[in-house]
Protein backbone atom coordinates (compact mmCIF):
# COMPACT_ATOMS: atom_id res chain seq x y z
CA UNK A 1 0.00 0.00 0.00
CA UNK A 2 1.58 3.22 -0.74
CA UNK A 3 2.84 5.95 1.87
CA UNK A 4 0.31 8.89 2.08
CA UNK A 5 1.99 12.02 0.74
CA UNK A 6 2.05 15.11 2.55
CA UNK A 7 -0.77 17.17 2.61
CA UNK A 8 -1.40 20.79 0.74
CA UNK A 9 -0.56 23.33 3.16
CA UNK A 10 2.33 21.41 5.10
CA UNK A 11 5.82 20.34 4.93
CA UNK A 12 5.48 17.37 6.89
CA UNK A 13 8.80 18.29 9.03
CA UNK A 14 9.68 19.78 12.44
CA UNK A 15 12.53 21.91 12.98
CA UNK A 16 14.49 21.10 16.22
CA UNK A 17 17.52 23.82 17.40
CA UNK A 18 19.78 22.84 20.57
CA UNK A 19 20.23 26.38 21.38
CA UNK A 20 23.18 25.17 23.59
CA UNK A 21 25.29 24.74 20.16
CA UNK A 22 22.75 25.82 17.49
CA UNK A 23 22.94 22.20 15.99
CA UNK A 24 19.71 21.48 14.27
CA UNK A 25 17.68 18.08 13.32
CA UNK A 26 14.16 17.31 11.34
CA UNK A 27 11.93 15.33 12.89
CA UNK A 28 9.37 14.51 10.28
CA UNK A 29 5.93 14.53 10.64
CA UNK A 30 4.25 11.40 9.23
CA UNK A 31 0.89 12.32 7.26
CA UNK A 32 -1.12 10.52 9.38
CA UNK A 33 -0.01 12.38 12.20
CA UNK A 34 -1.00 15.68 10.65
CA UNK A 35 -4.43 14.29 9.59
CA UNK A 36 -5.24 13.31 13.03
CA UNK A 37 -3.44 16.35 14.75
CA UNK A 38 -4.20 19.05 12.17
CA UNK A 39 -1.34 21.53 13.74
CA UNK A 40 -1.62 24.17 15.90
CA UNK A 41 -2.49 23.25 19.37
CA UNK A 42 -3.21 19.86 18.23
CA UNK A 43 0.08 18.72 16.70
CA UNK A 44 1.80 21.10 19.50
CA UNK A 45 0.82 18.73 22.01
CA UNK A 46 1.45 15.59 19.78
CA UNK A 47 5.00 17.04 19.79
CA UNK A 48 5.53 17.67 23.25
CA UNK A 49 4.46 14.19 24.23
CA UNK A 50 7.31 12.80 21.70
CA UNK A 51 10.16 15.44 22.49
CA UNK A 52 9.59 15.89 26.63
CA UNK A 53 11.41 13.57 28.97
CA UNK A 54 8.49 12.37 31.52
CA UNK A 55 8.93 14.51 34.42
CA UNK A 56 10.78 16.77 32.56
CA UNK A 57 11.47 20.48 34.67
CA UNK A 58 9.49 23.18 32.24
CA UNK A 59 12.68 25.06 32.91
CA UNK A 60 15.56 22.88 32.22
CA UNK A 61 17.13 22.81 29.46
CA UNK A 62 15.35 19.19 28.02
CA UNK A 63 12.08 20.75 28.11
CA UNK A 64 10.82 21.59 24.32
CA UNK A 65 9.00 25.07 23.65
CA UNK A 66 7.29 24.13 20.19
CA UNK A 67 6.00 27.28 17.76
CA UNK A 68 3.41 25.09 15.84
CA UNK A 69 1.94 26.90 12.75
CA UNK A 70 -0.92 24.82 10.67
CA UNK A 71 -2.49 24.14 7.32
CA UNK A 72 -4.26 27.16 7.13
CA UNK A 73 -1.62 29.57 7.42
CA UNK A 74 -0.32 31.74 4.63
CA UNK A 75 -3.53 30.87 3.02
CA UNK A 76 -6.39 33.88 2.33
CA UNK A 77 -8.66 32.80 5.13
CA UNK A 78 -9.31 35.61 7.33
CA UNK A 79 -7.98 35.42 10.72
CA UNK A 80 -5.37 31.95 9.44
CA UNK A 81 -2.02 34.11 10.04
CA UNK A 82 -2.02 32.39 13.83
CA UNK A 83 0.60 30.13 15.48
CA UNK A 84 0.65 28.07 18.53
CA UNK A 85 3.05 27.80 21.30
CA UNK A 86 2.99 24.77 23.05
CA UNK A 87 5.20 23.58 26.40
CA UNK A 88 5.15 22.05 30.47
CA UNK A 89 4.29 25.17 31.95
CA UNK A 90 6.04 26.41 34.89
CA UNK A 91 3.02 27.95 36.20
CA UNK A 92 0.84 24.43 36.21
CA UNK A 93 3.43 21.98 35.83
CA UNK A 94 1.45 20.46 32.94
CA UNK A 95 0.61 21.08 29.24
CA UNK A 96 0.34 24.65 28.53
CA UNK A 97 -0.45 26.09 25.13
CA UNK A 98 -1.21 29.53 23.87
CA UNK A 99 -1.99 31.05 20.62
CA UNK A 100 -1.22 34.28 18.80
CA UNK A 101 -2.05 36.24 15.37
CA UNK A 102 0.65 37.93 13.55
CA UNK A 103 2.76 37.72 10.53
CA UNK A 104 5.13 35.70 12.66
CA UNK A 105 3.24 32.81 11.52
CA UNK A 106 3.08 33.66 8.18
CA UNK A 107 7.26 33.91 8.02
CA UNK A 108 7.70 31.05 10.27
CA UNK A 109 5.87 28.61 7.83
CA UNK A 110 7.61 29.96 5.37
CA UNK A 111 11.04 28.81 6.32
CA UNK A 112 9.80 24.95 5.31
CA UNK A 113 8.08 23.69 8.66
CA UNK A 114 5.45 23.04 10.33
CA UNK A 115 7.13 23.44 14.03
CA UNK A 116 10.10 24.89 15.26
CA UNK A 117 11.15 23.60 18.41
CA UNK A 118 13.41 24.64 20.68
CA UNK A 119 15.39 22.74 23.57
CA UNK A 120 18.68 23.30 25.14
CA UNK A 121 20.43 26.24 27.22
CA UNK A 122 22.15 28.82 25.70
CA UNK A 123 25.78 29.89 26.85
CA UNK A 124 24.17 33.40 27.33
CA UNK A 125 21.52 35.70 26.56
CA UNK A 126 21.00 35.03 22.50
CA UNK A 127 19.00 35.66 19.68
CA UNK A 128 17.67 32.70 17.03
CA UNK A 129 17.45 32.98 13.58
CA UNK A 130 15.54 30.86 11.25
CA UNK A 131 16.41 31.99 7.80
CA UNK A 132 14.58 29.03 5.74
CA UNK A 133 16.81 25.85 7.18
CA UNK A 134 19.33 27.88 8.18
CA UNK A 135 19.70 28.42 12.10
CA UNK A 136 22.48 31.19 13.47
CA UNK A 137 22.76 32.00 17.31
CA UNK A 138 23.76 35.84 17.79
CA UNK A 139 24.54 36.63 21.23
CA UNK A 140 21.76 39.33 22.60
CA UNK A 141 23.62 40.52 25.89
CA UNK A 142 22.58 44.32 25.12
CA UNK A 143 18.71 43.03 24.99
CA UNK A 144 18.32 41.43 28.20
CA UNK A 145 16.26 44.03 30.74
CA UNK A 146 14.77 45.31 27.83
CA UNK A 147 10.93 44.99 27.03
CA UNK A 148 9.76 42.34 23.98
CA UNK A 149 9.39 45.61 21.97
CA UNK A 150 12.21 46.84 22.30
CA UNK A 151 14.36 43.66 21.07
CA UNK A 152 11.99 42.80 18.59
CA UNK A 153 12.74 46.58 17.01
CA UNK A 154 16.22 46.35 17.75
CA UNK A 155 16.52 42.82 16.24
CA UNK A 156 14.82 43.77 12.81
CA UNK A 157 16.98 47.25 12.96
CA UNK A 158 20.16 45.32 13.34
CA UNK A 159 19.26 42.49 10.61
CA UNK A 160 16.53 43.90 8.25
CA UNK A 161 12.99 44.10 8.24
CA UNK A 162 11.89 41.02 6.71
CA UNK A 163 12.50 39.40 9.76
CA UNK A 164 9.31 38.69 12.38
CA UNK A 165 10.43 38.58 15.67
CA UNK A 166 8.87 36.76 18.97
CA UNK A 167 10.65 37.98 22.12
CA UNK A 168 10.40 38.32 25.59
CA UNK A 169 10.32 40.86 28.16
CA UNK A 170 12.29 41.24 31.54
CA UNK A 171 9.45 38.80 33.37
CA UNK A 172 10.44 36.00 31.02
CA UNK A 173 14.54 36.54 31.32
CA UNK A 174 13.37 36.82 35.53
CA UNK A 175 11.45 33.32 34.89
CA UNK A 176 8.08 34.74 36.49
CA UNK A 177 5.74 31.47 36.42
CA UNK A 178 3.47 33.78 33.79
CA UNK A 179 5.63 35.32 31.51
CA UNK A 180 4.67 36.02 27.94
CA UNK A 181 6.06 35.61 24.43
CA UNK A 182 5.30 38.49 22.44
CA UNK A 183 5.10 39.57 18.71
CA UNK A 184 3.68 43.23 17.41
CA UNK A 185 2.02 43.72 20.50
CA UNK A 186 0.69 40.47 21.14
CA UNK A 187 1.15 37.72 23.14
CA UNK A 188 1.12 34.25 23.74
CA UNK A 189 0.04 34.70 27.20
CA UNK A 190 -0.94 31.77 29.49
CA UNK A 191 1.01 29.34 31.37
CA UNK A 192 4.67 30.73 31.56
CA UNK A 193 5.94 30.34 28.12
CA UNK A 194 8.26 33.53 28.48
CA UNK A 195 9.69 32.18 31.04
CA UNK A 196 10.09 28.70 29.54
CA UNK A 197 12.20 30.62 26.39
CA UNK A 198 14.06 32.94 29.16
CA UNK A 199 15.15 29.82 31.02
CA UNK A 200 16.95 28.65 27.29
CA UNK A 201 18.85 32.09 27.21
CA UNK A 202 16.57 32.90 24.31
CA UNK A 203 15.75 36.78 24.22
CA UNK A 204 14.24 36.18 20.54
CA UNK A 205 13.15 34.04 17.94
CA UNK A 206 13.43 35.81 14.43
CA UNK A 207 12.33 34.27 11.35
CA UNK A 208 12.06 34.45 7.62
CA UNK A 209 11.49 32.40 5.04
CA UNK A 210 10.75 31.72 1.00
CA UNK A 211 9.09 28.23 0.91
CA UNK A 212 5.58 28.34 0.35
CA UNK A 213 3.33 25.14 0.07
CA UNK A 214 0.30 25.42 -2.25
CA UNK A 215 -2.84 24.46 -0.91
CA UNK A 216 -4.40 21.33 -2.78
CA UNK A 217 -7.17 23.11 -4.65
CA UNK A 218 -6.11 27.10 -4.65
CA UNK A 219 -9.38 28.08 -6.71
CA UNK A 220 -11.34 26.67 -4.06
CA UNK A 221 -9.62 28.39 -1.17
CA UNK A 222 -9.73 31.30 -3.03
CA UNK A 223 -13.65 31.09 -3.24
CA UNK A 224 -14.19 30.33 0.06
CA UNK A 225 -12.13 33.09 1.46
CA UNK A 226 -13.98 35.39 -0.13
CA UNK A 227 -17.23 34.13 1.52
CA UNK A 228 -15.62 33.78 4.88
CA UNK A 229 -14.30 37.38 4.31
CA UNK A 230 -17.78 38.73 3.74
CA UNK A 231 -19.65 36.38 6.52
CA UNK A 232 -17.22 37.62 8.80
CA UNK A 233 -18.35 40.94 8.46
CA UNK A 234 -21.60 40.54 8.93
CA UNK A 235 -23.91 40.15 12.67
CA UNK A 236 -22.12 37.40 14.30
CA UNK A 237 -18.66 39.54 14.86
CA UNK A 238 -20.64 42.80 14.95
CA UNK A 239 -19.44 43.77 18.86
CA UNK A 240 -15.91 42.59 18.43
CA UNK A 241 -15.96 45.48 15.60
CA UNK A 242 -17.93 48.09 17.52
CA UNK A 243 -16.99 47.83 20.99
CA UNK A 244 -14.33 44.84 21.15
CA UNK A 245 -14.09 42.10 23.79
CA UNK A 246 -14.67 45.13 26.33
CA UNK A 247 -18.01 45.39 25.58
CA UNK A 248 -18.77 42.57 27.78
CA UNK A 249 -17.80 44.29 30.97
CA UNK A 250 -21.51 45.88 31.49
CA UNK A 251 -22.94 42.97 30.06
CA UNK A 252 -21.16 40.68 32.53
CA UNK A 253 -21.97 42.83 35.56
CA UNK A 254 -25.57 43.07 34.67
CA UNK A 255 -25.55 39.09 35.12
CA UNK A 256 -24.06 39.12 38.22
CA UNK A 257 -20.99 37.40 36.61
CA UNK A 258 -17.74 39.97 36.78
CA UNK A 259 -15.21 38.91 39.20
CA UNK A 260 -14.94 41.28 41.73
CA UNK A 261 -12.61 41.59 44.96
CA UNK A 262 -11.14 38.22 44.21
CA UNK A 263 -14.44 36.35 43.65
CA UNK A 264 -16.13 37.40 46.95
CA UNK A 265 -18.53 39.63 44.74
CA UNK A 266 -19.68 38.99 41.21
CA UNK A 267 -21.25 43.01 40.71
CA UNK A 268 -18.72 45.68 40.82
CA UNK A 269 -20.50 49.13 41.06
CA UNK A 270 -17.51 50.87 39.39
CA UNK A 271 -17.63 48.98 36.41
CA UNK A 272 -19.33 51.50 34.26
CA UNK A 273 -16.45 53.74 34.56
CA UNK A 274 -14.37 50.37 32.69
CA UNK A 275 -16.81 49.77 30.54
CA UNK A 276 -16.35 50.10 26.77
CA UNK A 277 -19.19 52.33 26.56
CA UNK A 278 -17.53 55.10 28.55
CA UNK A 279 -13.81 54.71 27.79
CA UNK A 280 -14.58 54.80 23.78
CA UNK A 281 -15.73 58.23 24.15
CA UNK A 282 -12.74 59.52 26.82
CA UNK A 283 -10.18 57.29 26.33
CA UNK A 284 -10.83 55.80 22.34
CA UNK A 285 -8.21 56.23 19.75
CA UNK A 286 -8.81 53.61 16.89
CA UNK A 287 -9.45 50.13 15.91
CA UNK A 288 -6.76 47.78 14.16
CA UNK A 289 -6.52 44.65 12.99
CA UNK A 290 -4.70 41.33 13.19
CA UNK A 291 -2.16 39.94 10.44
CA UNK A 292 -4.91 38.41 8.30
CA UNK A 293 -7.77 39.26 9.66
CA UNK A 294 -11.09 41.32 8.66
CA UNK A 295 -12.82 41.62 11.99
CA UNK A 296 -10.89 44.16 13.59
CA UNK A 297 -11.82 43.88 16.89
CA UNK A 298 -8.60 45.62 18.99
CA UNK A 299 -9.17 49.05 20.50
CA UNK A 300 -6.55 50.82 21.04
CA UNK A 301 -6.97 53.85 24.40
CA UNK A 302 -5.05 56.56 25.17
CA UNK A 303 -3.00 57.14 28.62
CA UNK A 304 -2.96 60.28 30.28
CA UNK A 305 0.53 60.09 28.79
CA UNK A 306 -0.96 60.24 24.97
CA UNK A 307 0.20 56.51 25.00
CA UNK A 308 -1.75 54.07 22.70
CA UNK A 309 -2.75 50.73 24.98
CA UNK A 310 -4.70 47.74 23.69
CA UNK A 311 -7.29 47.02 25.84
CA UNK A 312 -9.51 44.19 26.09
CA UNK A 313 -11.83 42.38 28.67
CA UNK A 314 -9.47 39.82 30.04
CA UNK A 315 -7.12 42.45 31.24
CA UNK A 316 -10.12 44.84 32.61
CA UNK A 317 -11.75 42.14 34.64
CA UNK A 318 -8.44 41.03 36.22
CA UNK A 319 -6.41 44.10 36.91
CA UNK A 320 -9.90 45.86 37.63
CA UNK A 321 -12.96 44.96 38.67
CA UNK A 322 -11.08 41.32 40.54
CA UNK A 323 -8.94 44.28 42.25
CA UNK A 324 -11.26 46.16 43.33
CA UNK A 325 -9.97 49.09 40.88
CA UNK A 326 -12.36 51.30 39.35
CA UNK A 327 -9.96 53.89 38.09
CA UNK A 328 -8.86 53.82 34.28
CA UNK A 329 -5.96 55.37 34.44
CA UNK A 330 -4.72 52.60 37.04
CA UNK A 331 -6.11 49.95 34.76
CA UNK A 332 -4.80 50.81 31.76
CA UNK A 333 -1.36 51.96 32.78
CA UNK A 334 -1.26 48.07 34.54
CA UNK A 335 -2.35 46.27 31.35
CA UNK A 336 0.51 48.72 29.48
CA UNK A 337 2.97 47.89 32.18
CA UNK A 338 1.91 44.08 31.85
CA UNK A 339 2.60 43.86 28.35
CA UNK A 340 5.49 45.63 28.70
CA UNK A 341 7.31 43.47 31.19
CA UNK A 342 5.66 40.51 29.56
CA UNK A 343 3.27 39.47 32.14
CA UNK A 344 -0.53 37.80 31.61
CA UNK A 345 -2.51 40.26 32.39
CA UNK A 346 -5.16 37.54 33.97
CA UNK A 347 -2.57 35.75 36.22
CA UNK A 348 -1.09 39.01 37.68
CA UNK A 349 -4.68 40.19 38.06
CA UNK A 350 -5.37 37.09 39.60
CA UNK A 351 -2.50 36.79 42.16
CA UNK A 352 -2.21 40.19 42.73
CA UNK A 353 -6.11 39.84 44.24
CA UNK A 354 -5.34 37.10 46.23
CA UNK A 355 -2.69 38.68 47.78
CA UNK A 356 -4.52 41.79 48.12
CA UNK A 357 -7.22 39.78 50.22
CA UNK A 358 -4.52 38.20 52.18
CA UNK A 359 -3.39 41.69 52.87
CA UNK A 360 -6.49 42.43 54.34
CA UNK A 361 -6.79 39.34 56.26
CA UNK A 362 -3.73 39.60 58.25
CA UNK A 363 -1.63 37.14 56.11
CA UNK A 364 0.61 39.11 54.60
CA UNK A 365 2.41 42.07 56.35
CA UNK A 366 1.97 44.08 53.47
CA UNK A 367 -0.39 47.40 54.86
CA UNK A 368 -0.37 49.14 51.70
CA UNK A 369 -2.11 46.33 49.27
CA UNK A 370 -5.69 47.07 49.37
CA UNK A 371 -8.76 46.55 47.06
CA UNK A 372 -9.37 49.36 45.37
CA UNK A 373 -6.17 50.98 45.28
CA UNK A 374 -4.82 51.89 41.78
CA UNK A 375 -1.59 52.88 43.17
CA UNK A 376 -1.27 49.53 45.30
CA UNK A 377 -2.18 47.55 41.50
CA UNK A 378 0.90 49.36 40.20
CA UNK A 379 3.43 48.87 42.87
CA UNK A 380 2.64 45.11 42.78
CA UNK A 381 2.76 44.71 38.98
CA UNK A 382 6.32 46.82 39.46
CA UNK A 383 7.77 44.67 42.01
CA UNK A 384 6.67 41.46 40.39
CA UNK A 385 8.40 42.71 37.06
CA UNK A 386 11.48 44.13 39.17
CA UNK A 387 11.84 41.07 41.59
CA UNK A 388 11.73 43.53 44.87
CA UNK A 389 8.99 43.47 47.90
CA UNK A 390 6.43 40.98 47.31
CA UNK A 391 7.76 40.14 43.69
CA UNK A 392 9.85 37.15 44.30
CA UNK A 393 5.86 35.77 45.87
CA UNK A 394 3.54 37.21 43.72
CA UNK A 395 5.87 35.91 40.77
CA UNK A 396 5.13 32.20 41.88
CA UNK A 397 1.21 32.53 40.84
CA UNK A 398 -1.74 32.36 43.00
CA UNK A 399 -1.58 28.52 43.79
CA UNK A 400 2.48 27.98 44.51
CA UNK A 401 2.26 31.75 46.55
CA UNK A 402 -0.41 30.66 48.72
CA UNK A 403 1.77 27.20 49.45
CA UNK A 404 4.16 29.12 50.72
CA UNK A 405 1.85 31.33 52.63
CA UNK A 406 -0.45 28.95 54.19
CA UNK A 407 -3.17 30.19 56.71
CA UNK A 408 -6.09 28.35 54.60
CA UNK A 409 -5.00 30.75 51.87
CA UNK A 410 -5.11 28.47 49.28
CA UNK A 411 -9.07 28.23 49.58
CA UNK A 412 -9.28 31.31 48.12
CA UNK A 413 -6.33 31.15 45.24
CA UNK A 414 -8.14 32.09 41.97
CA UNK A 415 -6.76 29.01 40.33
CA UNK A 416 -7.49 25.42 38.80
CA UNK A 417 -4.22 23.34 38.17
CA UNK A 418 -2.19 26.75 38.68
CA UNK A 419 -3.70 28.84 36.28
CA UNK A 420 -5.74 31.67 37.43
CA UNK A 421 -9.53 32.21 37.00
CA UNK A 422 -10.77 34.53 33.95
CA UNK A 423 -13.30 36.63 33.98
CA UNK A 424 -16.39 34.51 34.77
CA UNK A 425 -17.95 33.66 38.08
CA UNK A 426 -18.14 29.93 38.18
CA UNK A 427 -21.35 29.89 40.62
CA UNK A 428 -23.87 32.24 38.12
CA UNK A 429 -22.16 30.16 35.32
CA UNK A 430 -22.07 26.66 35.95
CA UNK A 431 -21.30 24.64 32.50
CA UNK A 432 -18.15 27.47 32.52
CA UNK A 433 -17.30 26.04 36.29
CA UNK A 434 -17.17 22.64 34.98
CA UNK A 435 -15.21 23.54 31.59
CA UNK A 436 -12.81 25.16 33.61
CA UNK A 437 -12.43 22.56 36.88
CA UNK A 438 -11.61 19.85 33.80
CA UNK A 439 -9.43 21.64 30.76
CA UNK A 440 -5.68 20.38 30.17
CA UNK A 441 -4.50 23.87 30.75
CA UNK A 442 -6.06 24.59 33.88
CA UNK A 443 -8.96 27.67 34.51
CA UNK A 444 -9.62 28.83 30.58
CA UNK A 445 -11.98 30.55 28.67
CA UNK A 446 -9.72 29.90 25.13
CA UNK A 447 -9.58 26.08 25.43
CA UNK A 448 -13.08 25.65 27.02
CA UNK A 449 -15.53 28.54 25.62
CA UNK A 450 -18.52 26.47 27.93
CA UNK A 451 -20.15 30.21 28.52
CA UNK A 452 -21.10 29.96 25.44
CA UNK A 453 -23.49 27.20 26.51
CA UNK A 454 -24.36 29.17 30.12
CA UNK A 455 -25.52 32.38 27.87
CA UNK A 456 -27.66 30.60 25.38
CA UNK A 457 -30.54 30.94 26.82
CA UNK A 458 -31.24 26.73 26.16
CA UNK A 459 -30.17 25.93 30.09
CA UNK A 460 -30.64 27.58 33.72
CA UNK A 461 -26.74 28.87 34.31
CA UNK A 462 -27.10 28.52 37.74
CA UNK A 463 -28.44 24.87 38.27
CA UNK A 464 -25.39 22.67 36.78
CA UNK A 465 -26.75 19.49 35.07
CA UNK A 466 -26.32 17.12 32.33
CA UNK A 467 -26.80 19.44 29.82
CA UNK A 468 -24.42 21.88 30.73
CA UNK A 469 -21.86 18.89 30.98
CA UNK A 470 -23.00 18.42 27.29
CA UNK A 471 -22.59 21.92 26.40
CA UNK A 472 -18.84 21.87 27.83
CA UNK A 473 -17.84 18.90 25.53
CA UNK A 474 -19.25 20.98 22.15
CA UNK A 475 -17.56 23.89 23.43
CA UNK A 476 -14.32 22.43 24.27
CA UNK A 477 -14.22 19.84 21.03
CA UNK A 478 -14.96 23.05 18.84
CA UNK A 479 -11.97 25.12 20.61
CA UNK A 480 -9.76 21.86 20.46
CA UNK A 481 -10.78 22.28 16.23
CA UNK A 482 -10.47 26.08 15.83
CA UNK A 483 -6.92 26.18 17.97
CA UNK A 484 -5.41 23.37 15.70
CA UNK A 485 -6.58 24.25 12.27
CA UNK A 486 -6.05 27.71 13.42
CA UNK A 487 -9.45 30.23 13.13
CA UNK A 488 -9.83 32.69 15.35
CA UNK A 489 -12.37 31.72 17.93
CA UNK A 490 -14.56 35.10 17.37
CA UNK A 491 -15.30 33.78 14.02
CA UNK A 492 -16.98 30.64 15.96
CA UNK A 493 -20.64 32.10 15.13
CA UNK A 494 -19.90 32.68 11.56
CA UNK A 495 -20.56 28.93 10.68
CA UNK A 496 -23.71 27.51 10.66
CA UNK A 497 -22.58 24.01 10.60
CA UNK A 498 -19.04 24.34 11.97
CA UNK A 499 -18.01 20.86 11.89
CA UNK A 500 -19.20 20.71 8.21
CA UNK A 501 -17.72 24.00 7.13
CA UNK A 502 -14.26 23.26 8.57
CA UNK A 503 -13.89 19.96 7.19
CA UNK A 504 -14.40 21.59 3.71
CA UNK A 505 -12.26 24.58 4.19
CA UNK A 506 -9.84 21.69 5.91
CA UNK A 507 -10.08 19.45 2.53
CA UNK A 508 -9.91 22.67 0.46
CA UNK A 509 -6.41 23.14 1.38
CA UNK A 510 -4.78 19.48 2.13
CA UNK A 511 -6.90 17.52 0.01
CA UNK A 512 -8.18 15.05 2.41
CA UNK A 513 -11.61 14.08 2.30
CA UNK A 514 -12.77 15.43 5.24
CA UNK A 515 -15.94 14.72 7.04
CA UNK A 516 -17.71 16.47 10.14
CA UNK A 517 -17.87 12.96 12.31
CA UNK A 518 -13.92 12.67 11.15
CA UNK A 519 -13.25 16.06 12.52
CA UNK A 520 -15.36 15.42 15.39
CA UNK A 521 -13.49 12.49 16.54
CA UNK A 522 -10.31 14.20 15.76
CA UNK A 523 -11.45 17.10 18.41
CA UNK A 524 -11.68 14.02 20.92
CA UNK A 525 -8.09 12.96 19.72
CA UNK A 526 -6.94 16.24 20.88
CA UNK A 527 -8.70 17.09 24.21
CA UNK A 528 -7.84 13.07 25.41
CA UNK A 529 -4.27 13.71 23.94
CA UNK A 530 -3.37 16.48 26.29
CA UNK A 531 -4.72 14.62 29.26
CA UNK A 532 -2.43 12.01 28.69
CA UNK A 533 0.57 14.51 28.60
CA UNK A 534 -1.09 15.58 32.00
CA UNK A 535 -1.33 12.11 33.57
CA UNK A 536 1.91 10.95 32.90
CA UNK A 537 3.25 14.16 34.31
CA UNK A 538 1.88 14.29 37.88
CA UNK A 539 -1.84 14.85 37.32
CA UNK A 540 -4.63 13.61 39.72
CA UNK A 541 -7.98 13.08 39.97
CA UNK A 542 -8.04 16.24 42.41
CA UNK A 543 -7.09 18.60 39.78
CA UNK A 544 -10.43 18.73 37.61
CA UNK A 545 -11.92 21.13 40.83
CA UNK A 546 -12.68 23.84 41.85
CA UNK A 547 -11.09 26.14 44.51
CA UNK A 548 -12.98 25.52 47.99
CA UNK A 549 -14.09 29.03 47.69
CA UNK A 550 -16.86 28.51 44.58
CA UNK A 551 -17.84 25.12 46.76
CA UNK A 552 -18.75 26.44 49.75
CA UNK A 553 -20.01 30.16 50.11
CA UNK A 554 -23.08 31.10 48.08
CA UNK A 555 -22.71 34.19 46.12
CA UNK A 556 -25.90 37.38 46.26
CA UNK A 557 -26.15 38.41 42.53
CA UNK A 558 -27.40 42.09 41.58
CA UNK A 559 -31.05 40.79 41.44
CA UNK A 560 -30.73 39.88 44.72
CA UNK A 561 -30.69 35.64 44.18
CA UNK A 562 -28.30 33.61 45.81
CA UNK A 563 -25.75 31.73 43.24
CA UNK A 564 -24.54 28.52 44.81
CA UNK A 565 -22.81 25.65 43.73
CA UNK A 566 -22.04 22.64 45.71
CA UNK A 567 -19.14 20.07 45.73
CA UNK A 568 -22.22 17.05 45.06
CA UNK A 569 -23.17 19.50 41.53
CA UNK A 570 -19.83 19.93 40.43
CA UNK A 571 -19.28 15.94 41.21
CA UNK A 572 -21.98 14.75 39.35
CA UNK A 573 -20.76 17.21 36.84
CA UNK A 574 -17.29 15.95 36.58
CA UNK A 575 -18.52 12.80 36.74
CA UNK A 576 -20.74 13.00 33.53
CA UNK A 577 -18.05 14.63 31.66
CA UNK A 578 -15.80 11.43 32.33
CA UNK A 579 -18.26 9.26 31.20
CA UNK A 580 -19.02 11.53 27.91
CA UNK A 581 -15.54 11.27 27.29
CA UNK A 582 -14.88 7.62 27.54
CA UNK A 583 -12.74 8.38 30.96
CA UNK A 584 -13.18 5.83 34.38
CA UNK A 585 -14.46 7.32 37.41
CA UNK A 586 -11.49 8.90 38.21
CA UNK A 587 -11.00 10.64 35.18
CA UNK A 588 -8.52 8.24 33.25
CA UNK A 589 -9.00 6.61 29.41
CA UNK A 590 -10.26 3.64 29.50
CA UNK A 591 -10.10 3.30 25.57
CA UNK A 592 -7.60 4.47 23.02
CA UNK A 593 -8.37 8.02 22.01
CA UNK A 594 -10.52 7.66 18.21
Amino acid sequence: MAEPTVPGGCFGRALIVDVTDGSTRVLPVPPTVLREFLGGAGLGAWLLTELAPVGVDPLGPQAPLCFVFSPLVGTPLTTSAKFAVVAKSPLTGLLTDALASSHFAIAGKLTGHDAIVLVGRAAGPSVLFVDDGAVRLEPAGDLWGRTAAEAEAAVRERSGHRWQVAAIGTAGERGVAYATISHDGRHAGRGGLGAVMGSKGVKALAVRGTRRVAPADPAGVLAAAKDLRARSLGRATAKYRELGTMGNVLAFNALSTLPTRNFQQAVFEGAPQLGAEELAQARGVTRASCASCSIGCEHLYRDRGGKRVRMENQSVSSLGSMCGVADPEAVITASARCDELGLDTISTGGTIAWAMECAERGLLDAPWLRFGDGGALLRAVEEIGSGEGLGPLLALGSRAAAAQVGKGSLAFAPQVKGLELPGYEPRTMQAMALGMAVNARGADHNRSGAYEADLSGELDRLAGGQAHVLGAIEAEDRAAVMDSMILCSFLRKVFDDPFTEWAQLLSLVTGWDLTADELRATAQRIVLAKRAFNLREGWTPEDDWLPERFLTTSLTMGSGRTAELTPERLRSMVSGYYAARGLDASGRPVTDAP
